[in-house]
C-alpha cells in the first residue's frame, strides 16, 4: 500500500490514467498499467524532442520559398485623391424679352452652338411698325425744327427792320424838334403867328410818339426772335425724343431674332415653331452650358489645407481627372479656385480644377475621379508596402542578401504610396526585400525566390486620400 502511495504522489503519473490509482485494482494489474503508461510518456516526449529538433534543423538548412521585390529610386509626385463633380464654366438661360408667336427655330436639342449663333425667330412686324411710327414722327419733327428756325429768321429780319424804322423816325423827330424849336423863337420874335409855332410843336410831339413806338415795335420783334426760338429747341428735343423712340424699336424689334450669348451645348426645350412666347418668362427658351473650358468641383479635408497652402505658394498646381469606367488617359487641368473658408459641417474645404475640355470628355453633373498633385519627392527609395512587417519597437523589412540569407533589417518609413512606401532609411535602392512567406523566416534563414515573381516595383505616386476626414 505505502509503495503506491508513493508512486501516485509522483507529479508524473498525474498525467497517467485514473485507473493507475484505483486501490481496488490488484496489485499486479496495477503495475502493468503503471509500466505502459510510462512508456507512453517517454515516446511522447522522444517524439515531441524530435520534431522540435528536426523543425529546427529544417528552418537552417531547408529553403524558404519567397517572393521578392527590388528597391528602386525615383521621383515620385505626392497626391491627393479625391471624387468630384463636373461643373459647366457657366450657364445662360434663354428667355424672350418680347412676346409673340415662335416663327423660327435654328438649332437641335443638345447640339453645340457658337456665341452669335441665331437660335429662334419671333415674328417682328409689331415692333417693325412701331420702327417705322418713330420714324415717321421723327421726320414730323424734324420739318417743324425748320418751320420753327425759319419763323426765328423771319422775327430777327422784322427786328431789324423795326429798329430802321426806329432810326428813320428819330431823325425826323429831331428834325421837328429843332423846327419846333426855330419857330418858338419866331413867335417870340413876332415873325409868326402862334398857329403856325404850334403846328410845328404838335408835329414834334407826334414825331416823338412815334419813335416811343417803333422802339415798341422792336421789343416786339425781338420777343418774337425769342419765341421762334423757343419753337425750334422744342422742336429739336421732340426730335431728340423721335430718335430714342427709333432706337428703342430698333432694339424691340433685335428681341424678335434670339443669339447665343455664349459658345456650350444647348439643352433641352418645350417649345416649337408655332408656339406664343410670352416675354421674360419664368421658364426659359433654352439653357446652354459652357463646356469649354469646363470645371471641376472636389473637396479635401481641412487637415490637408497646410499643405495645399506650401505647395500653392510655389507653383500652379495639376489636377487630373478619370470618368469612371473610362480607359482613356486622364483630363489634365489646373487648380484655379480654393474656396474662402471650411464647411463647418463636414470638415472639408471646396476646390476647383479647370480644364480645356477640348475633346468634351467631361460633362456637367458627372462624377470624377480627382488627382491633385502637390509636389514631388526626387531619388525616393520605395518597396512595395507589403514587405514591411511591425516589430515590437520598430518597423523592419527582410533583406536578401547575396548569399540567399535573409537579414532582418530596421527601417524608418515614409510617405505611404499606392502600393508601395517610401523608406527615409534602412534601404538601398537595388536590394532585394521579401514580400511574401516573411511569417516562415528567421533572421539568417536561407531563402529560395521564386522565379518570375522578384524584380522592380514599379511606377509610384505618393497619395493622401481626401474621402478620410
Amino acid at each position: 500500500m505505502s509503495r503506491f502511495s508513493v508512486l501516485n504522489t509522483n507529479p508524473v503519473l498525474q498525467f497517467l490514467p485514473k485507473s493507475l490509482s484505483d486501490r481496488s485494482l490488484l496489485p499486479s494489474k496495477r503495475l502493468w498499467l503503471l509500466i505502459l503508461g510510462l512508456a507512453y510518456l517517454c515516446s511522447a516526449c522522444a517524439k515531441a524532442s524530435e520534431a522540435q529538433s528536426t523543425g529546427k534543423d529544417a528552418g537552417k538548412k531547408r529553403p524558404v520559398p519567397v517572393m521578392v521585390a527590388t528597391a528602386t529610386q525615383k521621383t515620385i509626385p505626392i497626391l491627393i485623391k479625391a471624387t468630384g463633380t463636373v461643373e459647366a464654366y457657366s450657364t445662360v438661360s434663354v428667355k424672350s424679352q418680347i412676346g409673340g408667336q415662335l416663327t423660327g427655330v435654328y438649332f437641335r436639342q443638345g447640339q453645340n452652338v457658337k456665341k452669335g449663333d441665331l437660335l429662334f425667330q419671333i415674328d417682328s412686324r409689331p415692333q417693325q411698325a412701331a420702327l417705322m411710327q418713330a420714324m415717321a414722327a421723327k421726320a414730323k419733327d424734324v420739318a417743324l425744327v425748320k418751320q420753327s428756325e425759319a419763323n426765328v429768321t423771319k422775327a430777327i429780319a422784322q427786328v431789324n427792320q423795326a429798329k430802321a424804322t426806329v432810326f428813320k423816325d428819330v431823325a425826323q423827330a429831331n428834325n421837328a424838334n429843332v423846327q419846333s424849336q426855330r419857330y418858338t423863337g419866331l413867335l417870340e420874335q413876332g415873325a409868326i403867328s402862334k398857329e403856325q409855332a404850334e403846328q410845328y410843336q404838335t408835329s414834334a410831339t407826334a414825331q416823338k410818339a412815334t419813335v416811343k413806338a417803333d422802339q415798341d415795335a422792336v421789343a416786339n420783334a425781338q420777343a418774337a426772335v425769342e419765341a421762334a426760338k423757343a419753337d425750334v429747341k422744342n422742336a429739336q428735343a421732340a426730335v431728340l425724343a423721335d430718335e430714342a423712340a427709333i432706337d428703342s424699336a430698333k432694339v424691340q424689334l433685335s428681341y424678335s431674332s434670339i443669339y447665343s450669348p455664349i459658345t456650350g451645348r444647348t439643352g433641352s426645350f418645350k417649345l416649337n415653331q408655332g408656339n406664343l412666347v410670352t416675354a421674360n418668362s419664368t421658364d426659359p427658351l433654352i439653357t446652354i452650358s459652357q463646356i469649354r473650358p469646363i470645371y471641376v468641383n472636389f473637396s479635401i479635408p481641412q487637415r490637408m489645407l497646410p499643405d495645399l497652402k506650401k505647395y500653392t505658394s510655389n507653383h500652379k498646381l495639376e489636377v487630373d481627372v478619370i470618368p469612371p469606367k473610362d480607359s482613356g488617359n486622364p483630363v489634365h487641368g489646373y487648380l484655379t479656385f480654393v474656396d474662402s473658408g471650411v464647411n463647418t459641417q463636414t470638415g472639408t474645404i471646396q476646390l476647383k480644377g479647370t480644364f480645356s475640355n477640348d475633346d468634351e470628355r467631361l460633362l456637367p453633373g458627372q462624377f470624377v475621379n480627382v488627382v491633385l498633385k502637390l509636389s514631388e519627392i526626387p531619388n525616393a527609395v520605395t518597396v512595395p508596402t507589403k514587405a514591411i512587417q511591425a516589430g515590437q519597437q520598430q518597423q523592419f523589412v527582410y533583406v536578401v542578401k547575396p548569399d540567399k540569407t535573409v537579414e532582418m533589417r530596421p527601417v524608418v518609413v515614409g510617405d505611404a504610396v499606392n502600393n508601395e512606401t517610401a523608406i527615409a532609411q534602412g534601404i538601398k535602392p537595388g536590394e532585394q526585400v521579401v514580400i511574401d512567406g516573411q511569417f516562415n523566416l528567421v533572421p539568417g534563414a536561407k531563402v529560395q525566390v521564386k522565379q518570375g515573381l522578384g524584380g522592380g516595383s514599379g511606377s509610384a505616386a505618393l497619395t493622401n486620400q481626401a474621402g478620410d476626414h
